[in-house]
């Protein structure tokens, strides 16, 4: 069973906040993230059957699906700004998990229209790094989250990849993907922030693990599905945005980006790392 409502959002053009865009391009690769981290990203995330769980910023549905097969029986509602994401969260949701219980709302995480307390379970992946104020979302979600009930976040951070061979042109080309992200009012290191964020938006009990991807040659998978279709295209979408910028020429990108595709090559290695938080609305 689904529904959705639509509401007027306080961004009338949320493609100005998302530095990767909303192409379908760009809804494969955080489909390929989705699957390739899974077990890894929602490993030890599991809500009772009839939880009423919100899912804050579900952006194409690449993160419910899994969402959904791990709590099955779930009463979530699914929040996303963008409604071209929303549509296809929607299709993906019909064709990977079908008949589900599942309410869908196109409007404003800042400005849900749902009661305080409405929910036992917030779950949030990816959407505090592309906002200008984490501390006011996370401040509105816990509204909306019952006294006891609790918030998942995951988070990446930019600043802790690691790769061979080393390159200094590929790092200045990941740091074009930072300046940019910073100059849509967004953090692609805040992962690091996780608990202070929380922490100040007055949730309690948090806690944050770290959740690290390493990738070699006895992991082929990981390196089609992370180290190339997920950061490397992540950092190639934003070429053309770096170039119009004047963070750098054509041929300086184009070289970072060579160099660090050595790293999802024979002989090559990459790590980067998640963080995974939990926290408690307190009790009155």
């Amino acid at each position: 069973m689904t529904t959705e409502t639509m509401e007027t959002t306080r961004n009338p053009n949320p493609d100005t906040a998302y530095v990767h865009g909303y192409s379908p391009h760009e809804a494969q690769r955080l489909g390929d993230q989705a699957d390739t981290l899974a077990d890894l990203l929602h490993a030890g995330t599991a809500f009772p059957a009839g939880s009423r769980v919100l899912e804050a910023g579900c952006g194409v549905g690449a993160q419910t699906v899994h969402l959904l097969a791990a709590s099955p029986g779930v009463r979530l509602t699914a929040v996303e700004l963008s409604a071209d994401s929303l549509a296809r969260a929607r299709e993906r949701v019909a064709a990977e998990a079908p008949g589900t219980d599942i309410h869908w709302h196109h409007g404003d995480l800042h400005e849900l229209p749902f009661p305080d307390g409405s929910f036992d379970h917030v779950f949030l992946c990816f959407v505090l790094e592309h906002l200008p104020d984490p501390v006011a979302a996370l401040a509105a979600l816990r509204r909306v989250l019952r006294p006891g009930g609790t918030v998942t976040v995951i988070e990446g951070d930019h600043g802790s990849t690691l790769f061979h061979p080393e390159s200094p042109a590929a790092r200045r080309t990941i740091d074009h993907l930072v300046h940019l992200q910073a100059e849509a009012g967004g953090d692609a290191l805040i992962g690091r922030r996780l608990h202070p964020l929380l922490t100040k938006a007055g949730f309690a009990q948090v806690t944050v693990r770290p959740r690290v991807v390493y990738v070699d040659d006895a992991r082929p998978a990981l390196v089609e599905g992370f180290t190339r279709r997920t950061f490397i295209a992540m950092v190639e979408s934003v070429r053309a945005d770096a170039l119009a910028a004047g963070l750098s020429t054509a041929e300086a990108f184009d070289r970072g980006l060579t160099e660090l595709r050595r790293a999802a090559e024979p002989g090559g290695t990459f790590l980067y790392t998640f963080f995974k938080a939990v926290a408690v609305k307190p009790q009155p």
